[in-house]
């Protein structure tokens, strides 16, 4: 028997593009607020990175994710936004990452819809984990609250959860 499923938990599933990474986050902080936590450069650097360049669809500059210990930046390229309410970014890197941030909000609590989708094939094991982290930092800097610890401790405590 097992117990009720974790919301907190990324979703993985095959979609036709491939494979798709989803999480869905909910705070009761206002829309704007979420927003801020996700696009502006003060806040980001708390949870994430750091990104330098231009702010407009289209634009492109250099994103780099200083969680990870030693990162070198790597270009990015906002395709999409529309605040607060969408966010979509690419690496402009081999990978050719696509995000998309997604708030909306329900009962008086705004929603993030993370999303990611991979090549037909990916093992998103590792990246689903990762995002778990990068979106608790973010829950933490959005709330005020305990942020995930370290990596290792997050990686002990999370993973069974996602069957390893």
């Amino acid at each position: 028997m097992t117990g009720p499923r974790d919301e907190r938990l990324g979703r993985v599933t095959e979609v036709p593009e491939g494979v798709q990474v989803q999480f869905r986050r909910s705070w009761p902080d206002p829309i704007e607020d979420v927003w801020a936590a996700l696009t502006e450069d003060d806040r980001t650097a708390r949870w994430f990175g750091s990104y330098e360049g231009e702010r407009r669809v289209g634009g492109s500059g250099t994103l780099t994710m200083t969680h990870e210990g030693e990162s070198a930046g790597e270009p990015m390229r906002i395709v999409e936004c529309d605040p607060p309410r969408r966010l979509v970014v690419q690496w402009e890197s081999e990978q050719a990452w696509r995000i998309q941030l997604d708030l909306t909000e329900e009962q008086d609590r705004t929603v993030l819809l993370f999303t990611q989708v991979f090549p037909p094939g990916t093992d998103a094991g590792d990246y689903v984990l990762g995002w778990h982290w990068y979106l608790d930092k973010l829950g933490a800097e959005v709330s005020g609250g305990a942020g995930p610890g370290s990596w290792e401790e997050f990686l002990a405590a999370r993973r069974p959860a996602y069957g390893g």
